[in-house]
């Protein structure tokens, strides 16, 4: 059965995007028939870190939600670009960079309800063992749905009390929702904090387990999102911390 991961943060800037396509990687690396879904229509990016850029992409995820196009076809292999092989595939959905189409999506907006029938039809199509949704930042319409079809809700913080204010209502939206289960990643750490009693104040605070907590890491800053940080730093502490919160993801 496919398990449907959705990620999400109440804020920008936690690194969201990374995170979700290095996890995505890293769980195809090991196997799996993988998808992610790049459903930030007002501010797509994570096809970047794929290597995919406008000229690349004749189809995206706006083409489905205008009824131009199966979603299938905007669903783009990207294994080869990734140095994956044999039965293990990892596909991107992404969204339109397009101007017109980012300025669509902010005045008309959308069937949300299209996108549960899309995530589904890529599941078939695809063969998924798990998709990966790359959600906008804050609470929407496209947020509560994803959070509400997932089997596994991540939410992505920082450090910073906004984060955690942020986190607490998100929390609490997606209990309301019966999130069947729900994790909490804590991204760009100071070296000099203390992880061991970050991890249980958050734990304590939410009532929900941290599944990784990753540093703030002066070589992701350098490397700028042109790739994909597991597959350039294949030792690095930042990506231990990765293959452990994908075994949390398989569990």
């Amino acid at each position: 059965m496919t398990k449907v991961i959705a990620i999400h943060s109440y804020r920008g800037g936690t690194g969201k995007s990374n995170l979700t396509a290095n996890l995505a990687t890293t769980i195809a690396l090991q196997g799996n028939r993988v998808a992610v879904v790049d459903t930030d229509l007002q501010s797509p990016g994570i096809h970047t870190l794929f290597g995919l850029d406008e000229q690349s992409t004749d189809k995206t995820l706006n083409d489905y939600l205008w009824d131009r196009s199966p979603i299938q076809d905007a669903a783009y292999d990207v294994s080869s670009k990734l140095r994956i092989e044999n039965s293990e595939r990892l596909f991107l959905v992404p969204a339109s960079v397009n101007a017109e189409e980012i300025a669509r999506i902010l005045s008309e907006g959308y069937n949300v309800s299209l996108l549960n029938d899309g995530f589904r039809q890529l599941i078939k199509e695809l063969d998924l063992d798990y998709l990966f949704i790359d959600t906008h930042p804050g609470l929407s319409r496209e947020t509560l749905l994803s959070i509400a079809i997932s089997n596994l809700l991540i939410l992505i913080l920082r450090p910073d009390q906004q984060d955690f204010q942020g986190t607490a209502v998100t929390i609490d939206v997606a209990r309301q929702l019966k999130v069947r289960k729900l994790s909490l990643v804590i991204n760009k750490v100071l070296s000099k904090l203390d992880r061991a009693a970050l991890q249980q104040k958050v734990e304590t605070t939410y009532s929900a387990a941290v599944a990784g907590i990753f540093p703030l890491s002066d070589d992701m800053i350098e490397l700028g999102s042109s790739g994909l940080f597991c597959l350039h730093y294949a030792d690095h502490p930042f990506t231990q911390s990765l293959y452990q919160v994908a075994a949390h993801i398989m569990n």
